[in-house]
């Protein structure tokens, strides 16, 4: 999804674009399938003063929202510690308005982009409603909330009756409800049917997508890179934008730069709907058990967990079924949980919670990564951003807030 937004942006400029994809289409890989939130209303970096603790207490939890497989592996060590660093409060608070200022960008490009080129991708404008199932963690949820309203985040705290009002599909666990907080300008869509849709209509723009190709290495001379190794042979660019999440920092290592990214892996599970009526038609956050859903079409997905496990990509059935067990408690008539199927993917997490974007010591190599949880709410305003500085213009977020040299 980011790769194809930063070349729509481009061609939209003029540039001649040419895209390298491995897979035989685009959104084959993170942008696959994710929860499907544009989140504005949830930007906050996973890195926090309870992050550590909380990282803790899951150890050895298969079920744990988070979960850290202890082991020798000195990238995660590496990029542990600068996680630990970022877990401060002033640091929260400084990465928290770098998401929020890139989010609000981008899900306003996102509707201009809609209106523009009239793509479709299962998409729903009804907000975000998160609920909260525990009075202290609502509290404190609110004292949140209030900042992030104050910031252009704006939302609205409702009672668990309203909640009901404003999603009737959260009926069936009514009774341990105690409140909730709904961003109404956030969205919800399918991020593949999306990142496809918009690479045919780069094509169409005159982009040139090459699907079915590995990017073997890139070849520098006199501070600059001169091609790209690929399996159908080298290929050369005036400017290479790098794109390729978590696989991004294997790549560019051979060249001396150092990404501190470090893949998650998430989980999703996506019910089938037809025949019911008890899935939710707005996105639903879970704080309790850190889990989304979201309505697309006639599927609901639903996503969560985190696990540090490397470049394991295996899907473990436990933790996708813990996922399952959570939607057909809460929305038991919402679909056929028997058809459920399970999907996991890596996203590519940075130890502040902030992509990385923009220019790298290479004259002509630019990043656009590392977007974790947020590639969704981010996509837009990062190939405008990315665009924007290569076109030589003042991107409208501060470029400096995401780039490489903040580490």
């Amino acid at each position: 999804m980011v790769g194809v937004t930063t070349a729509y942006y481009l061609l939209k400029d003029g540039h001649q674009v040419t895209v390298i994809d491995r897979q035989p289409d685009a959104g084959l890989e993170t942008s696959f399938a994710n929860g499907g939130q544009i989140s504005v209303s949830h930007t906050e970096s996973w890195a926090s003063p309870e992050a550590p603790w909380l990282m803790l207490k899951w150890i050895g939890r298969d079920d744990a929202p988070l979960l850290l497989r202890l082991r020798f592996d000195p990238q995660l060590m590496a990029w542990g510690l600068k996680f630990l660093a970022n877990c401060t409060h002033d640091r929260a608070v400084i990465n928290l308005k770098k998401n929020l200022r890139l989010a609000l960008l981008s899900r306003r490009l996102l509707g201009e982009l809609r209106e523009d080129t009239g793509i479709v991708y299962d998409h729903l404008t009804r907000g975000i409603l998160q609920i909260y199932r525990d009075e202290d963690a609502y509290q404190i949820a609110l004292r949140n909330a209030a900042v992030l309203h104050e910031l252009g985040s704006h939302n609205h705290e409702l009672t668990a009756q309203q909640c009901l009002d404003l999603e009737p599909a959260l009926e069936a666990r009514r009774d341990r409800l105690v409140g909730g907080i709904h961003t109404p300008d956030d969205e919800s869509g399918d991020a593949r049917a999306f990142t496809q849709n918009l690479a045919r209509i780069c094509e169409n723009m005159g982009g040139n997508f090459i699907y079915d190709t590995s990017i073997d290495g890139l070849s520098v001379e006199a501070g600059a890179v001169t091609g790209v190794a690929t399996s159908r042979g080298e290929m050369k660019a005036n400017a290479y934008v790098l794109s390729l999440a978590s696989y991004g920092p294997a790549l560019v290592r051979r060249i001396g730069i150092k990404l501190p990214i470090y893949p998650t892996k998430g989980y999703s599970v996506t019910v089938p709907t037809n025949g019911h009526n008890g899935a939710p038609t707005v996105s639903i956050t879970d704080e309790h058990n850190k889990i989304v859903y979201s309505r697309l079409g006639d599927r609901l997905r639903v996503a969560g967990t985190a696990e540090f496990a490397g470049y394991d990509t295996h899907l473990n059935e436990k933790r996708a079924r813990s996922i399952l067990g959570h939607a057909r408690a809460q929305f038991p008539g919402a679909g056929n949980f028997d058809q459920a199927e399970f999907w996991t993917g890596l996203r590519p997490m940075t130890p502040d919670g902030v992509p990385l974007m923009g220019a790298t010591r290479l004259s002509n190599l630019y990043l656009n990564t590392g977007h974790g949880t947020l590639g969704w709410t981010h996509a837009c305003g990062s190939g405008r951003t990315v665009a924007d500085l290569i076109g030589g213009r003042n991107p409208e977020v501060d470029a400096a807030d995401y780039a490489l040299t903040r580490f």
